[in-house]
């Protein structure tokens, strides 16, 4: 247990004896090499700390040739029918994090290939969309909201609902989580610098919201990232799965990740502060929420990225299945924060967390800078409730192939996002999606249910 939440901590964890003497004592003999894929798994490697020091870590390209079924799919940029050579993970060994394993430091990798940025790096995307805004002197700050349910074993050894009796929306205490899960995922989030906004039970127990600090873009994606690992992992060794499908109960509310934006100057200031009232869009927000209706069908492909994820996204569900924003209304796509000042912001609602946050975020940065430049049009608010009455007839796809077909047709956002990425992951989400063709909801919940 680490004593402290900086980076630089001291804990009890014993020296290994390959450490030189002359050496700064250390709280670690080891450090996880991590990053996300386009599956949002966290594929990593173990290094003792004087292989570390290197700040690399050599990984076979091909971990993009994969569905989460193991499935080689030749995807393009995948390098499978081109001998399967090496990618090098880049991280920086003097700036690591504190990790939630005894003697362990965590590294968040960027990945580079023959000497350069790897076009299929997530984290990489992150930080050209991140630069691009810069461009314009703004830099995007982001607050994720991830959802997720709780699974315990059966009396058959299968995965049925956490038992939470008395729990409802916004509960909290032992009625919502009689054994203290969530107590425990808090507390270790702190000891390794993972800064929670909140947690609270949400609509249908066992399902909680699980919200981290506004920060800027990269940082809050790298939280958000570490965070879902943590506490999946944290959770998996007391006999519990934290899923965060995103509808792993079909009669119960699905899950989402809904992304917080707004940008600062270089002074530091929210440009978005008095300007997100009715009738009072400045320019900017009007043209981020312009691009991000535009490119909505769009979108859907790389923020709904499941099979599964297109039994949340109907109709009357309040997960931005319409082509719609809104002033503080949750039954669109995009929903303009009631809050103002320092805290003013805009909230995309579609997305869902099997989706990596680098990528997700990467893209909606790219879609709403395309309407700030390019002028386009905005539509007007939705005034109808969102669920029966509702002021468009534009919605996301239907299915993961519908909405992939509409990825690789936005010429446009792709080139903004990377092209060779695009094209490798819509090539694993079709071999994904015709995996589970015809396939029932267990097999569904039970082909995702590990991973995500």
């Amino acid at each position: 247990m680490f004593k402290k939440t900086e980076r630089n901590v001291v804990s009890s964890v014993p020296v290994s004896l390959d450490q030189p003497s002359s050496e700064p004592i250390r709280d670690f003999d080891r450090v996880r090499v991590l990053f996300a894929d386009q599956l949002n798994l966290a594929r990593g490697k173990y290094l003792p700390w004087h292989m570390a020091q290197k700040g690399e870590a050599r990984f076979c390209l091909g971990t993009f040739a994969v569905t989460y079924s193991r499935a080689l799919v030749p995807a393009p940029h995948s390098g499978l029918l081109e001998g399967l050579p090496d990618m090098t993970a880049v991280f920086d060994p003097s700036d690591l994090r504190p990790g939630w394993e005894r003697g362990t430091k965590i590294a968040i990798a960027d990945l580079h290939f023959n000497g350069d940025v790897a076009p299929l790096c997530g984290r990489s995307a992150l930080k050209r969309a991140i630069a691009d805004w810069q461009k314009h002197g703004l830099t995007p700050m982001v607050g994720l909201e991830a959802e997720a349910y709780v699974f315990q074993r059966g009396g058959s050894g299968e995965w049925i609902p956490y038992d939470t009796p008395g729990a409802f929306v916004y509960g909290t205490g032992p009625f919502t989580d009689p054994e203290g899960l969530i107590d425990e995922v808090w507390s270790r989030a702190i000891e390794c610098g993972l800064p929670v906004e909140s947690i609270n039970g949400e609509f249908d127990p066992p399902q909680f919201e699980l919200a981290m600090r506004y920060s800027d873009a990269l940082s809050a994606c790298d939280d958000m990232f570490l965070f879902r690992q943590m506490a999946r992992e944290l959770l998996i060794r007391r006999g519990f799965l934290l899923s965060f499908m995103p509808k792993p109960l079909p009669d119960l509310a699905g899950t989402g990740m809904h992304i917080n934006l707004s940008f600062a100057d270089k002074h530091g200031k929210n440009v978005f502060s008095g300007a997100t009232g009715d009738r009072a869009l400045s320019n900017l927000v009007k043209g981020a929420i312009a691009g991000l209706m535009h490119h909505h069908e769009a979108l859907g492909g790389i923020l709904a990225p499941t099979v599964n994820s297109y039994q949340r996204l109907k109709p009357k569900s309040l997960s931005g299945y319409w082509a719609n924003w809104g002033f503080d209304h949750r039954s669109v796509a995009l929903r303009v924060s009631a809050e103002t000042g320092a805290a003013a912001r805009i909230e995309h609602r579609m997305g869902d967390c099997a989706a990596s946050p680098y990528f997700a975020v990467a893209a909606v940065l790219q879609a709403a800078r395309l309407g700030f430049e390019q002028g386009y049009q905005l539509q007007e608010p939705e005034r109808l409730d969102g669920l029966e009455e509702v002021g468009t007839q534009r919605h996301i796809a239907h299915d993961l192939e519908g909405a992939l077909n509409h990825l690789e047709s936005d010429s446009v956002l792709v080139d903004a996002i990377g092209r060779p990425l695009i094209e490798n992951y819509v090539s694993i989400k079709r071999a994904e999606a015709a995996e589970l063709e015809g396939k029932s909801q267990s097999e569904i919940f039970n082909y995702y249910a590990p991973f995500i």
